[in-house]
């Protein structure tokens, strides 16, 4: 395989969403530490440690149930199946959002300006990757377009049971 046919392969798979993602949770993660607080705002270090614990457990949820289709590009991988139980039943993106989560918490906990700005950029470009992803999925999918509809990108909509008849 040429180096222009892996670059190919790796850009038509979504390779640059991983690229810019990388770069951006790194930005957090270091910027946390270098600009941090002086850890003085319980309150703050407690909310952060809480959405960190949380995106943590989202993402491990996420993982758990992926098994054989997890893939780190968004294109999904040829013979792959659509995964609608755990955690994928309740949201479409768990992973996305469980990054979101711990990158806040991240910040929060740090009490750090310059990392919250860099995890607030993360939530536009998840909804922009997350809106890529399911085009590929929808596509690859016919029961995609219906899932869509029942389940949440990020966040589980919670509904009241129906009432007894």
């Amino acid at each position: 395989m040429t180096d222009n046919s892996k670059v190919s392969g790796f850009l038509s798979r979504g390779g640059a969403w991983v690229v810019v993602q990388s770069i951006l949770m790194t930005a957090v993660i270091v910027l946390g530490a270098i600009f941090h607080g002086d850890w003085t705002r319980l309150p703050m270090i407690v909310a952060g440690a809480v959405l960190f614990v949380a995106g943590g457990y989202i993402g491990i949820a996420g993982l758990n149930v992926l098994g054989r289709s997890r893939t780190p590009y968004p294109k999904p991988r040829e013979g792959s199946e659509l995964v609608k139980r755990g955690i994928y039943a309740q949201v479409r993106h768990p992973l996305y959002t469980s990054v979101m989560l711990a990158s806040l918490g991240w910040s929060l906990v740090w009490q750090s300006s310059p990392a919250f700005i860099a995890a607030l950029v993360l939530i536009p470009f998840f909804h922009a990757k997350a809106r890529c992803e399911e085009r590929w999925l929808r596509k690859m999918f016919s029961g995609y377009a219906d899932y869509e509809r029942r389940v949440a990108r990020f966040i589980p909509r919670f509904r009241r049971p129906p009432k007894p008849v």
